[in-house]
């Protein structure tokens, strides 16, 4: 029996646990948008597949609703790949492992793919349903949306005539989301330079934090893995002498980094004990400062071998510290003007050194396009300084709010009429590909939301099955009410 057979809406579960079953991470999105090509064969419904990947699949108006206008459901096929130490998945090549726990689907180690696997199956489910009422559609699925909104920002949407989007990519349901902020990424780097030395090697571990989606949950103040080990290293060297042989930490430039580790070189056993000393007293530390936010913070030293190794020369050791130290991360302004929200952010979610580079990929994002900027630009003059080189990639516009909105008032209807709750109306500092669809459809009226779904972009990722069902309701008495 397959995991979801009980699940209801059981169409909906149906093709989510199919989805899950075709890995389909960013930049590895062919065969999940094969499928969706397949689907529509199998249906007899006209699609377009461009060569990014990205699905259009249009479905003609039940009786009765042809002079409708259409109506455009869009999400992304990609998913954030994200899975505990020691689990054994090959994102690349296997599905995921789902199981059932009280009212929510899991994945076992792994993320989810709820975000935005939710909003394929919602889709599908209602192409697959001849019995519904509702206007023309218009099915968009687009690709790499966690790696900077690739897919949108390349799509040609000129085949599309409908100009009222329901984007499924929001995770709190009964929050109907009307403007996100801007975004990009950028990828800093330093050229290294290597001395071969001899001496013990140790590898030091910062662990135990929670992580979590730099955009939606950036504002709870978890500790960024990256960010703590610089301060690490940096406190160390004022004490102990040491090289530094290797560095990595988090997988995902948009997930708060859960872990990070980097292994050095100590002259002597001695000098070993005094690390192991001095650790604890940071892990306390810096337990103490995040017992609120992030309080299972660990930090951990391991003896690994002693021998020769390739270590960093002092100099280029001094800029890489100087960088983690300096480098801006986390939240930068607050709104003026929505109590509670940030309006600008950063996020240090990737960290390489490699033998000839040290590099570290940030998640830059901003309702003001001057301050994602300013961001960028500190970002730039800090890399340069140091004698580095700066990338700034997958740049895409906020989605502005609209004073006017069809979408947003027959919606929060909907929703109150359905379940006598006042639905909320908000911005949020996550992107949305809202921005980009507006951006190219002249006169585009958005809204988003979505079922429950609870630490995206990270291994504890859990969907409501409750609340999967509530959406599958609101979204088929929203489409049979736009005649």
């Amino acid at each position: 029996m397959r995991v979801c057979e009980q699940l209801k809406p059981k169409k909906v579960f149906a093709y989510f646990e199919d989805i899950c079953q075709i890995p389909h991470g960013s930049r590895n999105t062919k065969a999940i948008s094969d499928y969706c090509v397949s689907f529509a064969k199998d249906h007899n419904l006209k699609y377009i597949q461009d060569e990014d990947n990205n699905v259009v699949i249009f479905k003609d108006a039940s009786a009765g609703y042809e002079a409708s206008e259409p109506i455009i459901i869009q999400g992304h096929l990609d998913m954030v790949c994200e899975k505990e130490s020691g689990v054994d998945i090959d994102f690349e090549k296997d599905g995921l492992r789902l199981y059932v726990d009280g009212d929510f689907l899991k994945a076992e180690g792994t993320t989810l793919g709820g975000d935005d696997g939710i909003a394929v199956a919602y889709a599908l489910a209602i192409l697959d349903d001849d019995s519904l009422e509702h206007p023309p559609l218009e099915i968009v699925f687009t690709v790499d949306e966690e790696i900077g909104m690739l897919g949108a920002e390349s799509m040609d949407l000129s085949m599309l005539k409908g100009r009222k989007l329901l984007n499924i990519d929001s995770d709190e349901e009964g929050i109907f989301l009307t403007s996100c902020a801007g975004g990009l990424q950028a990828e800093c780097k330093l050229a290294v330079s290597r001395i071969e030395t001899e001496g013990i090697q140790y590898e030091i571990k910062v662990g135990g934090l929670q992580g979590g989606h730099s955009g939606s949950e950036i504002n709870k103040e978890r500790g960024n893995a990256i960010w703590l080990l610089g301060r690490v290293l940096d406190a160390l060297s004022k004490d102990i002498p040491f090289a530094i042989e290797s560095m990595e930490g988090g997988l995902k430039d948009n997930a708060i980094p859960r872990d990070a580790k980097a292994v050095i070189l100590l002259e002597s056993e001695d000098a070993g004990k005094d690390l192991c000393d001095n650790l604890q007293d940071l892990e306390q530390r810096l337990r103490k400062e995040f017992q609120s936010s992030d309080p299972n913070i660990t930090i951990s030293c391991q003896k690994i071998q002693e021998g020769k190794s390739f270590v960093l020369h002092g100099s280029t050791a001094s800029k890489i510290l100087f960088f983690l130290r300096m480098m801006p991360n986390g939240i930068q302004h607050m709104s003026m003007d929505i109590e509670g929200l940030v309006e600008t952010s950063l996020n240090a979610g990737i960290m390489r050194l490699t033998e000839d580079t040290f590099s570290v990929c940030f998640a830059v994002r901003s309702s003001v396009t001057s301050r994602k900027m300013e961001v960028a630009d500190r970002l730039t003059f800090l890399t340069e300084f140091l004698g580095g080189e700066i990338t700034i990639a997958g740049d895409y516009p906020a989605w502005e709010y609209k004073a006017d909105s069809v979408m947003r008032e027959r919606m929060a209807e909907t929703y109150r009429d359905l379940f006598g709750e006042e639905p909320k109306i908000e911005a949020i500092h996550a992107g949305l590909e809202c921005g980009l669809f507006s951006g190219k459809l002249q006169g585009l009226d958005c809204i988003s939301f979505g079922p429950n779904n609870y630490d995206i972009h990270t291994p504890k990722e859990r969907l409501s099955i409750s609340s999967t069902e509530k959406i599958w309701k609101l979204l088929v008495e929203f489409l049979k009410r736009m005649k």
